[in-house]
C-alpha cells in the first residue's frame, strides 16, 4: 500500500484527480469504479477542471458507482446518482450509456444485484477504484462485520452511518437504512486502487486501517492485502499515523524505489 501525504485537502484533491487523469490518459476507454460524498468533491472538481481546461476525454470511459441508498430513485436529490451528475457526469464527455450507478428504486433488489456484479465482469472488470473512508472503517457500504470476500448486495447500514448522512436529509428518520453496495469482494477484484481521506475526524480509522490488523470490523482494512492501494491523505487525516515520516520519505523519494523495480 502506497501512502501520500499532502498539505491540504486541495492538494488531496488534485493528487488525486491526477492519478484517475493518469490512468484515463494511459487507458482511454478506463473502466473507472467512483465513489460518492463530501470527500470526492474536490477531486471531481479537479476533473472537470482538466477536461475544460487540458481537454482530459471521458468519451470511452465506463463507470461503474460503488452504491446507492435502496428505496430512493435516480432522480431524488438525496439519491448518489443524483449527486454524480451534479458533481461530474453532467459537466464531462461521458456517454451516459457507459455510466453505472446502483438503482435504488429497483423492484427485485437482489437480482439487480446479480446484473450490477455482470455488467462489471463484461466490461472486462475495474481498472480502477475510487474509494472514500466511512467514520468506522468502511468501504462503500460495507458496515463493520462485513464479509471480506462480500459481492453487491443488499447492506444494513449502521448507527454511526446513519447519524454522518443525517446532515444530508431534512431528519434523521429521513436517512434510508438499507442501501445497494458493492462487496468488499467486488472491490478487491479492481486492479487498481485509490483511497483519499480528510480530516481529523478519520484520523483513528486511517491509522486503524492501514497500520492495524486486517478486520472485518474496518472494512478498508482490507486494502491491505491488495497488490496496487494508493492512500491519500490530508494532514488532518494522517495526524494519528506511527509511520508518517517514512511515507513521506518514500513519497519524496519515489525515484528510487521506481528505479529498481522490476529488478
Amino acid at each position: 500500500m502506497e501512502v501520500i501525504i499532502t498539505d491540504s485537502y486541495e492538494e488531496m484533491s488534485q493528487v488525486a484527480a491526477g492519478i484517475i487523469a493518469s490512468e484515463i490518459r494511459r487507458k482511454h476507454d478506463l473502466v473507472l469504479g467512483l465513489a460518492t460524498g463530501d470527500t470526492p468533491r474536490g477531486t471531481y472538481e479537479e476533473l472537470v477542471r482538466l477536461h475544460r481546461s487540458e481537454g482530459l476525454d471521458f468519451s470511452k470511459a465506463t463507470t461503474f458507482n460503488l452504491d446507492e441508498y435502496l428505496g430512493l430513485s435516480p432522480v431524488h436529490e438525496n439519491s448518489y446518482n443524483y449527486a454524480m451528475q451534479r458533481m461530474l457526469f453532467d459537466h464531462v464527455n461521458i456517454n451516459p450509456s457507459n455510466v453505472y450507478v446502483p438503482q435504488g428504486n429497483t423492484d427485485d433488489p437482489e437480482e439487480f444485484c446479480h446484473w450490477y456484479e455482470k455488467k462489471i465482469s463484461e466490461a472486462g472488470g475495474i481498472d480502477l477504484q475510487v474509494l472514500g473512508l466511512g467514520g468506522d472503517g468502511h468501504i462503500a457500504f460495507n458496515e463493520p462485520g462485513s464479509s471480506l470476500a462480500g459481492r453487491t448486495r443488499v447492506k444494513a447500514l449502521c448507527k454511526q452511518t446513519i447519524e454522518d448522512n443525517a446532515r444530508f436529509f431534512d431528519s434523521p428518520d429521513d436517512v434510508p437504512r438499507l442501501a445497494l453496495t458493492m462487496g468488499v469482494g467486488t472491490i478487491l477484484e479492481a486492479r487498481k486502487i485509490l483511497l483519499i481521506a480528510s480530516g481529523l475526524k478519520k484520523a483513528d480509522m486511517v491509522a486503524a486501517f492501514i497500520e492495524g490488523p486486517v478486520t472485518s470490523h474496518i472494512t478498508a482494512s482490507a486494502l491491505q492485502i491488495h497488490t496496487h492501494a494508493t492512500v491519500v491523505l490530508d494532514q488532518e487525516a494522517a495526524s494519528k499515523l506511527a509511520r508518517a515520516d517514512y511515507y513521506n520519505w518514500v513519497r519524496d523519494n519515489k525515484h528510487l524505489v521506481q528505479k529498481h523495480v522490476g529488478r
